[in-house]
């Protein structure tokens, strides 16, 4: 057989969340909860929805679904040029937020070049940069957020790109408008930052950097934004990126030329009126927090406070151990590392479910 690069064959797939339909095969679970893949529990908005059926039986009608998605996105670019202030050549769509980290680094690493990284953080960044042959340079967590300061002095003449993800995934943890002002002006021009910003509509606090500033300063930056998280289109795969100009130029020259389809477009496009959904989400997701809390604390199971919708729990235990027994149970969550687990914040039944299985599992 074929032998791929040796930076490729070194890469361990990406594992995500156990579907519940899985459950259903492998333990005849039925009523399982799945809170490993930091969905939205309500789903998308019930008016992008209504929306989309009705634009979707329009289009039926005139039988252009045998039709190409337009390739530009220009409604969808449109909308979020509104939303945002920024010129619609300033944004790029991707299949999901995921294609364009894959897209940037094709687009501005080569072989040998350098990735700076947080650990443990989103690991999508160190399989992109290893599959174009660059080295993931990966910088320990201060405190289980990113020590940006250490990252900014992990810069070399090799380093092309700077991923930072606010809040980070796993941990939940949220870099503050200082800490990222005084980072952002110790990286040295012709270095990519590239800031996930996939929970940044779960976050509450002030403090919260304003990334859309520096690139209205002309930085290299690139955000990236989905539509997987909070507006519920997770199984659509639409997110985008916003960036200079003549960045988002350069990445065009390598994003497959039809690479998000007209209903997940048409779907975005409704999502982002519907600002009464985002409230109801973000409502949810601070009572289930703040739930989830009490009863951990009551337990005395380690957790880090999140930003985000879904926490990171330390537990010092086997994860895998905990993972089995909850997904015995019908829970199905993400074990992170050797002893971390990480669980989403679903609807108040899926939380007390989760509580009442992790109350069996770690005073039993």
């Amino acid at each position: 057989m074929i032998k791929p690069p040796y930076y490729v064959a070194s890469i361990t797939p990406y594992v995500p969340g156990k579907p519940v339909e899985e459950l259903a095969r492998e333990l005849g679970i039925r009523d399982s909860v799945k809170l490993a893949s930091n969905e939205n529990p309500l789903g998308p908005s019930p008016f992008a929805m209504r929306k989309l059926i009705q634009d979707l039986s329009e289009t039926a009608a005139s039988a252009s679904l045998n039709r190409y998605p337009d390739g530009s996105g220009y409604y969808l670019k449109q909308a979020l040029s509104r939303k945002l202030s920024v010129s619609e050549d300033e944004i790029i769509l991707g299949n999901g937020s995921n294609e364009l980290i894959d897209i940037a680094v094709r687009t501005f690493l080569q072989a040998g070049d350098d990735a700076v990284m947080a650990h443990p953080s989103f690991v999508v960044y160190p399989m992109s940069t290893r599959a174009q042959g660059a080295n993931a340079i990966q910088v320990p967590l201060n405190g289980h957020a990113h020590d940006l300061l250490a990252m900014a002095d992990a810069v070399t003449e090799r380093t092309k790109i700077i991923f930072v993800a606010n809040p980070n995934n796993p941990t939940g943890t949220m870099n503050t408008e200082r800490e990222f002002k005084e980072f952002m002006n110790r990286v040295p021009d012709g270095i990519l930052v590239v800031v996930d910003e996939a929970y940044c509509e779960y976050v509450e606090r002030s403090d919260y950097p304003n990334s859309l500033e520096y690139l209205r300063e002309g930085r290299d930056i690139l955000i990236l934004r989905t539509f997987s998280k909070m507006y519920g289109l997770a199984g659509l795969r639409i997110g985008y990126g916003l960036g200079q100009s003549a960045l988002i130029s350069e990445m065009n020259k390598l994003r497959p030329p039809f690479n998000t389809s007209s209903v997940a477009q048409k779907a975005a496009m409704w999502a982002l009126e519907d600002e009464d959904h985002l409230r109801r989400t973000r409502e949810i997701n601070e009572q289930g927090k703040r739930y989830l809390y009490w009863e951990l604390d009551a337990m005395g199971v380690p957790y880090v406070p999140t930003e985000a919708n879904f926490l990171y729990m330390p537990l010092r235990r086997d994860a895998r151990a905990v993972y089995s027994s909850l997904l015995a149970r019908g829970i199905i969550v993400r074990p992170v590392g050797p002893q971390e687990i990480r669980v989403t914040i679903g609807l108040p039944e899926e939380n007390r479910r989760f509580i009442e299985a992790m109350r069996a599992i770690w005073t039993g």
